[in-house]
């Protein structure tokens, strides 16, 4: 399934190099490294779990 996923990678990696998180948006919010994307494991959240890591991470939270 992860194959047929947009993924997207996350707006807080650099440009200088490849190594960047992944993200790929659908009933569950799959997350991925991208050194890794198609042998290596993805993080499968829940939507509302997701919002709530995106809120607790975001300067001055």
């Amino acid at each position: 399934m992860s194959d047929q996923l947009n993924w997207f990678k996350s707006s807080y990696s650099d440009d200088e190099g490849g190594d960047c998180v992944e993200v790929a948006l659908a009933p569950t919010i799959h997350i991925r490294d991208s050194k890794a994307a198609l042998a290596g494991p993805e993080l499968h959240v829940s939507a509302p779990a997701w919002s709530a890591f995106i809120a607790a991470v975001q300067p001055g939270a």
